[in-house]
C-alpha cells in the first residue's frame, strides 16, 4: 500500500525529537524546508545552533525514523550544520563585532566555585567544537590565570591591543595578567567599570562563537554596572545548595532580569559529598537548593556538581578537570551543563541588526 507523506505531517511528529545527551527537546529549529521526501525516505536537514557530534547525528537519525516509522517512513537522513549564531544583547548596546555571544558567569555571593565553573565551562565549551574564551573581570580576586596555568602578561599587536593566550583550547584575558601576582587591586567601582571596558575593547579578541565573563561576586556597584555596560546575551548563576547562597542568588537573578539580561540557568555547585573510602553520599550544604531555586525562577537548571578533591586539585595545578580527564563523572557533567548552555543560547532572540543597511535619512 503506497503512503502519501507531507511535510506538515513529518514536522508534527519531529516536534519531540530530542538532543540525545541532554534530553531536551530541538524539533522546534525544525522547519518545512528542512524536509525533503522522496517515496519512503526522508532527508532531513538540522540547524541546532550549536555543536552537535557524528555519534549525536546517528543517535537522532535513529530518534527520527522512530518518530516517523508510523507515518510509513523507512528510511531517515540526516544533515547537520553546526554552528554558532549572534543572539542580541541588551537595548541600548551593540555586540562586538567578533564575539558572537558574550555569556557572564556570576554568584550572588563568593566562595561558591564561580570560576572554576566558569573555566571547566569554557573548556567544555571548546571541546564541543566552539571558539571559546573566558574574560577573568573579577579584578579583587583574579583566579583565571592560575586556573589555567598561564602567566606572564599579555604580548601586544601594531595596534597596541593585547592578544589573549590560549591555555586548553581557550583563550583568556584577566585583571590578573595586568597586576603583580601579590598586590592588591585598590581600585574604587567606577575605575573597575572602566577599566573593564578597556580590557573588552583593547583585547584583539579572534573570531569567538563564546566569551566567558567570570564575573565580580555579589550584586553591588560594580557588578551591576558590568551587567548594564557589557553587552551579554545572558547569564549563569552559580549557587551552593544552602539557603543563605540561595538567598544571595535570588538578589543576583534580580539584578539581571532589572538590567534585562535573560538567565541562561543555575549551577549547583558542592551539590553532593561523596566519600572516597567508603562511597557514602552526604549532602553537606543542603539537597536540591540549588534545582528548587531554578524552579522558582522558571529558569533552566543546568545541573548539579559534586564536592570533589580532584576538582581541587586540577584547579590548582593550572589544568581544569575537563581537559586533564575528559571522560570522568564530574567532567561529563561540565559537558552537559555546556551543551545545555549552548541549546539555551541558540533558543534566545538572534541579532538581526547586523544583516539590514544602516538608514540615513536626508532632508
Amino acid at each position: 500500500m503506497s503512503v502519501t507523506l507531507s511535510i506538515s505531517q513529518i514536522l508534527s511528529s519531529l516536534q519531540s525529537l530530542q538532543d540525545p545527551l541532554i534530553i531536551e527537546t530541538i524539533g522546534h529549529k525544525l522547519k518545512a524546508d528542512d524536509i525533503h521526501i522522496q517515496g519512503s525516505t526522508v532527508s532531513i536537514r538540522l540547524t541546532p545552533g550549536y555543536f552537535l557530534t557524528e555519534i549525536d547525528r546517528k543517535a537522532l537519525q535513529n530518534q527520527a525514523l522512530n518518530l516517523l516509522h508510523s507515518l510509513g517512513v523507512t528510511e531517515v537522513r540526516l544533515d547537520i550544520v553546526n554552528g554558532v549564531q549572534k543572539h542580541k544583547v541588551q537595548e541600548g548596546l551593540k555586540p562586538i563585532e567578533t564575539i558572537k555571544n558574550i555569556i557572564a558567569v556570576a554568584s550572588g555571593k563568593g566562595g561558591v566555585g564561580k570560576s572554576t565553573t566558569a573555566v571547566n565551562l569554557a573548556v567544555a565549551l571548546a571541546q564541543a567544537g566552539a571558539r571559546v574564551g573566558i574574560l577573568d573581570a573579577d579584578i579583587y580576586g583574579p583566579s583565571q590565570p592560575l586556573l589555567l596555568g598561564v602567566k606572564g602578561k599579555p604580548e601586544m599587536d601594531k595596534n597596541n591591543h593585547m592578544l589573549p593566550p590560549q591555555s586548553h583550547g581557550v583563550w583568556v584575558n584577566s585583571f590578573g595578567f595586568l597586576i603583580e601576582e601579590n598586590q592588591a587591586a585598590i581600585w574604587r567601582g567606577p575605575m573597575v567599570v572602566q577599566a573593564m571596558n578597556q580590557l573588552l575593547s583593547l583585547t584583539a579578541w579572534p573570531d569567538l562563537d563564546y566569551l566567558i565573563v567570570d564575573m565580580p561576586p555579589g550584586t553591588g556597584d560594580i557588578a551591576l554596572s558590568l551587567a548594564q555596560k557589557v553587552p551579554v546575551v545572558g547569564a549563569v548563576i552559580v549557587t551552593t545548595p544552602q539557603d543563605i547562597a540561595l538567598l544571595d542568588v535570588r538578589k543576583g537573578a534580580s539584578m539581571f532580569q532589572t538590567v534585562n539580561v535573560p538567565i541562561l540557568g543555575v549551577v549547583e555547585n558542592m551539590s553532593v559529598h561523596i566519600c572516597s573510602h567508603c562511597g557514602h553520599v552526604e549532602h553537606i550544604f543542603g539537597e536540591d537548593g540549588g534545582k528548587q531555586l531554578a524552579e522558582k525562577l522558571a529558569v533552566s537548571y543546568l545541573g548539579g556538581l559534586p564536592l570533589t578533591m580532584s576538582v581541587r586539585e586540577q584547579s590548582d595545578s593550572g589544568v581544569p578537570i575537563v581537559a586533564k580527564s575528559p571522560d570522568s563523572e564530574v567532567s561529563v557533567i561540565y559537558q552537559q551543563m555546556a551543551r545545555k548552555l549552548m541549546l539555551n543560547v541558540s533558543n534566545l532572540p538572534k541579532d538581526m541588526a547586523h544583516k539590514f543597511p544602516p538608514i540615513v535619512v536626508k532632508r
